[in-house]
């Protein structure tokens, strides 16, 4: 992606650190920044759903959307644009402005009440579960990836209550992709079950993202599964 304009240099300033200068230099030269801004997407993140989607094309014809992790919203963003009368239920401890369709809850998805929370906004099944979800690092790689992949277990195991037979399951993990255990539970309500790094995500993230494909909703509900 061409962007016409001399790469930008920030200088340091008395009072920002090295990393919030080179974070800022990042943003300034980064060229789905700015076309998120001149397309009025609230983040680039959006383009990541945008490529995953005509990659692997589940969201087509979605009409009921759960997204975890939402905010600032740029995923919602993209299935509003797509499909204007879909019905989305976004979730995340952060503020988000408001999207047509889509009722928003500021809480923890980890919390017991969540779940319900999100299956009674919804009020159907969902055609597909979206989950941008990244622990808070800390520095500790092997630390971090557990973090995550915790939220993605924990996505995984609302997706399979909540997804209508069919559906997707669309979560960010880490460098490596989902462990052994978690493909395997995948495998087993999934009829497909990818890993892909888009365009969009840097080149220096760890970041990947599983496209699990065909929902087995009868499988799901077998006890022991």
């Amino acid at each position: 992606m061409a962007v016409d304009r001399m790469k930008q240099r920030v200088k340091t300033a008395r009072r920002r650190s090295a990393a919030s200068t080179r974070w800022l230099e990042r943003q300034l030269n980064d060229p789905y920044v700015h076309k998120a801004r001149a397309e009025g997407y609230r983040s680039r993140a959006a383009y990541k759903l945008i490529e995953l989607d005509e990659r692997f094309g589940f969201l087509k014809g979605v009409r009921n959307v759960v997204d975890l992790g939402a905010a600032p919203g740029g995923w919602c963003q993209v299935v509003v644009n797509k499909h204007p009368k879909a019905q989305i239920v976004a979730i995340d401890l952060l503020d988000m402005d408001e999207l047509p369709n889509t009722t928003i809850l500021k809480m923890d998805f980890l919390s017991d009440e969540a779940p319900q929370a999100l299956i009674g906004a919804l009020g159907a099944k969902a055609d597909i579960v979206l989950s941008d979800m990244a622990a808070n690092t800390v520095g500790h790689q092997q630390t971090d990836h557990l973090r995550t992949m915790a939220l993605v277990e924990a996505g995984l195991d609302f997706a399979t209550g909540i997804l209508a037979d069919g559906g997707t399951y669309v979560a960010k993990v880490l460098a490596g992709g989902a462990d052994k255990d978690l493909v395997a539970a995948l495998k087993r309500n999934f009829q497909s079950v990818k890993h892909a790094k888009p365009p969009a995500s840097r080149k220096d993230s760890s970041e990947w993202y599983v496209i699990a494909q065909g929902f087995k909703a009868a499988k799901a509900s077998e006890p022991g599964t």
